[in-house]
């Protein structure tokens, strides 16, 4: 190879693996590799049965050359010959099946069309790129993050087959792709922020405050991704109503938990807020951008609630997957996923964290053991970014609760048969007492005249009750009318 033809790389982005005297593949060439690899992984796939997931599917790994002229086993391509490990076939295979993506579908994904590459706001300067359907992520990712995620298939197919609504990141491949001195891995994940609908406001949240701003860089693009600190400033906190409120927050702490098992910290919510009231979207282009739409369980609505059983259903949904909540007087959509999950508390992390802890506040940093980032995760998202519509009721409603209890302690007390009969007693003996002093002052009445006076005083006694109760309870009522006023506040 000649001088002409090669360019000196001084430092190499992460994900890639380059010889200091080694030609970087351009972006079209490294973006038709990786789909030519995804293809012919997953036809390969194709041919071998369908069985249950073992121990040791999570650890294997198939390595193949891809010649340029192609073999009897590998199709024919015009870029250069390159190596390809596919990363735990099996389990990624029945992972994919778990979201009710077929082969077919997510073959015609990757390979319809070019992928289209995206900016990353990041400090990691990943790559990533998007499948022209919207679906899929192509991220490509450090040697170390490889490995740990391939350390972590075990008992994330345990947690995937607890509970598939998560807002975890659903990877769905893991491959690397090896040119003579050029190496690169890409990690195939879900895609949290659609393209068709426009996100007014992107930010990646992680609960801390140590440099948690964006740049002035970021900030003047056209699309840019805000922090924490800047979250504070521009919303303050977003509503919602109390059902969704809880299954979100039951959803962030279930896979905040997960995430401190396998000692994992420094991830990040990545949140799009769509506000309706600044633009509509016509029905056309939301119908087209839903077309295809295969994956259960990829929106950010499905994932807490997962009510959805069938795709077919929300093909039509205006939201495109958005959960719905409020901020002063606008109406938003809510985009939002986990995401930066690779990486561990390892040794170079906890150097980190004590080396900042030294020169600022130790708890405003992002790195921090799992437990305690967990913790202070889950609280900023509970308390700052996340908030409960709640409905607070003024001192009439004390009021009117005092009124119920005392005109149902009134009517038990006019309803009660040992009341009744003791007052029915006093009556009756009362009676005896006049009717008594009457015969002794007159001649003896017969039979059918006590009998008329016993009636007429159960009648009286009946009507002196009913009358009793009728005017308490017309009482309470007359003071309820005039007191039951409800406030409602967001």
């Amino acid at each position: 190879m000649s001088a002409s033809n090669t360019t000196k790389v001084k430092r190499a982005s992460p994900g890639f693996k380059l010889s200091k005297n080694i030609k970087k593949p351009t972006a079209a060439t490294l973006k038709g590799a990786i789909q030519l690899a995804i293809s012919y992984a997953v036809g390969n796939l194709s041919s071998k049965p369908d069985r249950d997931v073992l121990m040791q599917d999570f650890s294997l790994v198939e390595s193949v050359f891809l010649p340029s002229e192609g073999s009897s086993l590998t199709p024919a391509h015009h870029y250069s010959d390159f190596h390809l490990k596919t990363y735990a076939p099996l389990a990624f295979r029945y992972f994919r099946e778990l979201f009710g993506i077929k082969a077919d579908d997510y073959l015609y994904s990757m390979c319809k069309e070019p992928l289209i590459e995206l900016t990353n706001p990041g400090a990691s300067s990943s790559w990533f790129y998007l499948t022209s359907d919207d679906e899929f992520i192509i991220k490509t990712v450090q040697p170390k993050e490889a490995e740990f995620l391939q350390k972590l298939l075990a008992g994330y197919y345990m947690n995937l087959n607890q509970n598939p609504r998560t807002l975890l990141p659903k990877f769905y491949g893991l491959y690397c792709i090896q040119w003579a001195g050029f190496t690169v891995r890409v990690v195939v994940m879900n895609n949290v922020l659609p393209r068709a609908i426009e996100m007014h406001y992107k930010y990646d949240l992680k609960g801390s405050s140590y440099k948690r701003r964006a740049s002035q860089k970021e900030r003047i693009k056209s699309s840019p991704t805000f922090k924490d600190l800047d979250f504070q400033e521009i919303h303050e906190g977003l509503f919602f109503d109390a059902e969704t409120y809880n299954a979100l927050m039951k959803t962030l702490q279930r896979d905040c938990r997960v995430l401190e098992s396998f000692k994992i910290m420094d991830y990040s919510l990545l949140l799009g807020i769509h506000v309706l009231d600044k633009k509509v979207f016509s029905r056309e282009s939301r119908l087209d951008s839903r077309k295809g739409q295969k994956v259960l369980y990829s929106t950010a609505l499905e994932s807490i609630q997962g009510t959805v059983k069938d795709p077919a259903i929300v093909k039509d949904d205006d939201t495109l997957g958005g959960i719905p909540a409020k901020h002063r007087d606008e109406k938003l959509l809510i985009f939002l996923g986990i995401i930066d999950i690779l990486q561990s508390y390892r040794f170079i992390k906890k150097v980190e964290h004590s080396w900042k802890a030294l020169l600022h506040d130790g708890d405003t940093v992002s790195v921090h053991r799992p437990s305690f980032y967990a913790d202070r995760f889950l609280k900023f998202m509970g308390t700052v970014v996340f908030k409960r519509m709640q409905t607070l009721r003024g001192t009439s409603s004390r009021r009117k609760k005092n009124y119920f209890v005392t005109a149902r302690s009134a009517s038990q007390e006019l309803l009660s048969p040992h009341n009744v009969q003791q007052k029915e007693e006093k009556k009756a003996q009362s009676m005896d007492n006049i009717i008594g002093s009457v015969s002794c002052e007159q001649a003896p009445s017969s039979m059918s005249t006590e009998e008329e006076h016993l009636e007429n005083s159960e009648e009286r006694r009946a009507s002196c009750s009913t009358i009793a109760l009728d005017d308490a309870l017309s009482a309470v009522a007359r003071s309820l009318s005039d007191t039951d006023i409800d406030v409602h506040l967001v």
